[in-house]
């Protein structure tokens, strides 16, 4: 008799309870668009933010509510963002796409070290080491960590120990921009084509010690440029993009190729002023 007292109260039990969570699923339930999930197939899957969105499923959502545009995912292809907005009934959406710049241009054939590293082979951990021990204290050390963390193969490695960003694949993700201790890289349009390939802040020649490429901040460049598009700050060139910036005049008298022009297909084109550079190995290292 007291099993069944027993048994009789556990399943009474379980009736309440069982009640309790389904007025609850009714009552707490959130109902969720079931277009959000056809939408996020319908994206590549990075979710790489490019889009300013933490991911591809709160971007699906945000175009479901209306808060943002096709337009805005910037890795799918021209067809993809057109098909999604036809499922969607909007418009596609102006959006450029951004990409990865990086503000140096010191190889191992132009730029010197004036102390060897040894240690774990990474910019962070060489960086912690007074600076890292590259002549230029503000020159990419070449360990790679931007092209470690890259997931989307969009950096590689050149023969002078330099990151190179491939722009068709770069997502604009921000990793190697967190990963570089010398704050190198950032995010720009695609239209940035002027660039200031350096980030010394050390003025006149004396710097060209240790890195051949380096900026002196001459002022060439911002003489030759329209009235405020360039402007030497912290003995750097400052570009203001707000203005009309398509133009090649600031890099044609810069003699050490600091500022230069991104060309899409063949990267980086210095002005005929610039020290031709024909140095394939590696420059020696300052005498201790």
């Amino acid at each position: 008799m007291l099993f069944l007292t027993a048994v009789a109260a556990l399943s009474g039990l379980t009736i309440i309870l069982a009640t309790a969570l389904v007025l609850a699923n009714k009552k707490l339930h959130v109902y969720e668009d079931p277009r959000i999930d056809v939408v996020e197939d319908m994206l590549p899957h990075a979710n790489c933010g490019a889009c300013g969105f933490p991911g591809c499923r709160p971007f699906a959502e945000a175009l479901i509510r209306g808060d943002a545009l096709p337009g805005k995912c910037t890795v799918s292809s021209d067809e993809e963002r057109s098909e999604l907005a036809r499922f969607l009934g909007v418009d596609v959406g102006a959006e450029e796409k951004l990409v990865a710049r990086l503000a140096c241009a010191g190889g191992t054939n132009v730029a010197r070290n004036h102390a060897t590293y040894h240690g774990e082979q990474s910019c962070g951990a060489a960086a912690r080491v007074a600076g890292g021990g590259k002549g230029c204290f503000w020159g990419c050390l070449g360990f790679g960590d931007c092209y470690e963390v890259c997931d989307f193969d969009a950096i590689h490695m050149n023969a002078h120990d330099l990151p190179v960003v491939d722009e068709a694949k770069c997502t604009a993700c921000g990793d190697c921009v967190e990963a570089c201790p010398k704050d190198l890289f950032s995010l720009h349009k695609q239209s940035h084509r002027l660039w200031v390939a350096c980030s010394s802040l050390e003025a006149g020649d004396d710097i060209l010690e240790d890195c051949e490429v380096a900026c002196t901040a001459c002022g060439r460049c911002e003489m030759d440029a329209p009235p405020g598009l360039v402007t030497i700050r912290n003995n750097l060139p400052v570009v203001d993009y707000s203005r009309p910036h398509q133009t090649r005049a600031p890099i044609e008298r810069c003699p050490t190729g600091a500022i230069v022009w991104i060309d899409a297909k063949v990267g980086p084109v210095k002005g005929p002023a610039a020290k031709k550079i024909i140095r394939k190995g590696t420059l020696r290292d300052a005498p201790t």
